[in-house]
């Protein structure tokens, strides 16, 4: 039986453009502006001395950290002080209204349904906790934040690695057999079915040759019985 449903975000619930082609081009805009202005604030300072920390250069000035987080955008690489830094300007973003978080129009009317049933809703994304809850928080359907019982982001470790689902198993306090872990990508999925987690692999494109994972194209197409067989 599933007790707690955890799933990803990008491809997932969201349309991986809205990611691509809003997010991180917002972020770059304004990531050298936004730094000038607020290096002194507690949060961001705290998070330019974990970049810091994370590339071994604890003299590093703002602009040497500038030009290694656009380097590490170049690379797409899962920092998790570059998305520390992203969600605090998509904060903005969302704030000012210029844009709201996407949500494909089967994923609500699940996540509704399954939480009548008494089944918990966590997030788990690369993404910062803080960026998950703005997408979430402004999203096109308005304010959804409260379907969700928590959020995960690489704190718990990387997407892919086995011991991440092992670690958020014992945070949620189920066992890996009660709970169920959604993403598009099924590197991910092996990491969780590792974990003895169930899984299912949302494919809004072409099926995935590749995957080993039972897939679907929509949420309502998730069978929350075929678990407990």
């Amino acid at each position: 039986m599933i007790r707690a449903i955890v799933t990803d975000i990008e491809g997932t619930t969201s349309d991986i453009r809205f990611v691509h082609n809003v997010l991180f081009p917002y972020a770059r805009q304004h990531l050298q502006r936004y730094l000038a202005e607020n290096q002194h604030q507690p949060a961001v300072s705290r998070t330019l001395d974990d970049l810091r920390q994370e590339i071994a250069q604890p003299e590093a000035n703002i602009d040497q950290l500038t030009e290694t987080l656009f380097t590490f955008m170049d690379e797409d690489r899962k920092s998790t002080a570059l998305k520390a830094l992203q969600g605090m300007i998509w904060r903005d973003g969302y704030l000012n209204g210029d844009f709201s978080g996407h949500l494909y129009p089967d994923v609500l009317p699940s996540f509704k349904q399954w939480q009548s049933q008494g089944v918990s809703l966590y997030v788990y994304s690369s993404g910062s906790v803080a960026a998950q809850k703005l997408l979430f928080g402004y999203s096109d359907e308005g304010d959804i934040t409260a379907l969700f019982s928590g959020y995960f982001d690489t704190h718990v470790g990387a997407k892919r690695e086995v011991d991440s689902y092992r670690n958020i198993a014992s945070q949620i306090d189920l066992p890996a057999s009660e709970l169920l872990f959604l993403s598009d990508i099924h590197q991910e999925l092996d990491a969780a079915q590792q974990a003895g987690w169930h899984t299912v692999q949302l494919i809004r494109g072409e099926a995935d040759a590749e995957s080993i994972h039972r897939q679907v194209n929509r949420f309502d197409q998730i069978n929350l019985e075929l678990f407990s067989l």
